[in-house]
């Protein structure tokens, strides 16, 4: 079958890091090969027309001029629910879909469809993951996160419905494993999964950098504002200092760190900092941004270091435990705005995934 849907047990499981490596891989093959995200939830405007954020990483990838109608054809806009209720639309949202399908055919000698949340998405109007795939007539590979016992329920649970549907599952990949566990979760999990006739294309490793999040994303999260060097809002974060509760090896290993401290005792954190860097030959600071919780000035010897380093200052009314937690608890998806996070969840797919499988 040359269409393929790409499932996950749920959100943030890593639908979007294998669609980017499958795509790519294909490609590098010499295949004509399109994109489509059939059924969107988080969605921009793109020439006054909704289309699912997913879509605009893709069209840079795959290079292809965005049609909404064509690449993200049907959106889950906020009030929908109440919407899909009152009024008996579905045939008309699975119209959409297949219009969608067919000019994707007319271009391209196979489709890689990207799914929604977890399998159950879209069916309060008869536009489950399940469905759409049925509905498309491409097989599934299905994303869950590493684990043993834990995996194995949710991967049972998720392939219900496309059990339900009749939908061919091409096979199951398995997604975040602790490279420890890569050995041990391949041998049990794998098992399990040939005992149920499926097939495991692969197992890719955790890799945190592709959980790092950007300056912009923090400032969103901590509902804060720029106050210095806005347009540094793209820089990334690779690990956070709390005030100045950190070690000379916190600096001297680690870059791109996220000073989050109050503003009464920001002298304190950028004096500290600042020693370390000059007694270590460090010549460029180590921070990637600052989150600034309370009121209060700024000291001339800390604008001083800011300027001079070019340091994004996030002003936040949350305090400093609150804006931990906010920053801990955010999730991070990979976009345009993360070249890096691209290139490599390309590469992971492309060495831990047998390719031969699922062609």
């Amino acid at each position: 079958m040359k269409n393929i849907y790409i499932a996950a047990s749920s959100q943030h499981v890593g639908k979007t890091t294998c669609t980017l490596g499958l795509i790519s891989t294909l490609k590098k093959q010499g295949e004509n090969v399109g994109y489509c995200k059939p059924v969107g939830q988080k969605h921009v405007d793109v020439d006054g027309e909704k289309v699912d954020k997913d879509t605009l990483l893709f069209s840079d990838l795959a290079g292809f001029k965005i049609d909404p109608r064509i690449h993200s054809p049907v959106i889950f806009w906020k009030g929908a629910t109440i919407e899909f209720l009152e009024n008996d639309i579905s045939y008309d949202l699975e119209k959409m879909i297949l219009d969608a399908q067919a000019q994707l055919n007319i271009n391209h000698d196979r489709i890689i469809y990207e799914g929604t949340g977890h399998p159950g998405v879209g069916s309060v109007a008869n536009l489950s993951n399940a469905r759409v795939a049925k509905l498309l007539n491409a097989s599934v590979i299905m994303v869950v996160p590493g684990g043993i016992g834990s995996t194995i329920d949710m991967l049972n649970m998720s392939l219900a419905l496309f059990r339900e549907e009749n939908v061919p599952i091409l096979g199951v990949i398995i997604n975040k494993v602790k490279p420890s566990k890569i050995e041990t979760v391949k041998k049990y999990v794998g098992k399990w999964i040939r005992q149920n006739g499926l097939n495991l294309l692969g197992v890719i490793p955790y890799d945190q950098s592709l959980v790092f999040p950007l300056i912009y994303t923090i400032a969103i999260s901590v509902k804060g504002k720029m106050e210095y060097f806005p347009e540094k809002v793209y820089s990334r974060v690779e690990g956070i200092l709390a005030g100045s509760l950190f070690e000379t090896d916190d600096l001297k290993t680690k870059e791109r760190q996220l000073l989050v401290v109050s503003t009464r005792g920001l002298t304190k954190s950028i004096k500290k900092i600042d020693e370390i860097e000059q007694a270590e030959g460090i010549k460029t600071s180590r921070l990637s941004g600052i989150v600034l919780t309370g009121d209060g000035n700024i000291s001339r010897y800390c604008k001083d270091y800011i300027k001079l380093h070019q340091i994004p200052v996030i002003r936040t009314q949350l305090d400093t435990y609150g804006s931990f937690i906010k920053i801990n608890n955010i999730e991070v998806k990979i976009n345009r705005s993360t070249p890096w996070k691209v290139s490599r969840a390309i590469e992971l797919f492309e060495n831990n995934i047998n390719i031969s499988e699922i062609l």
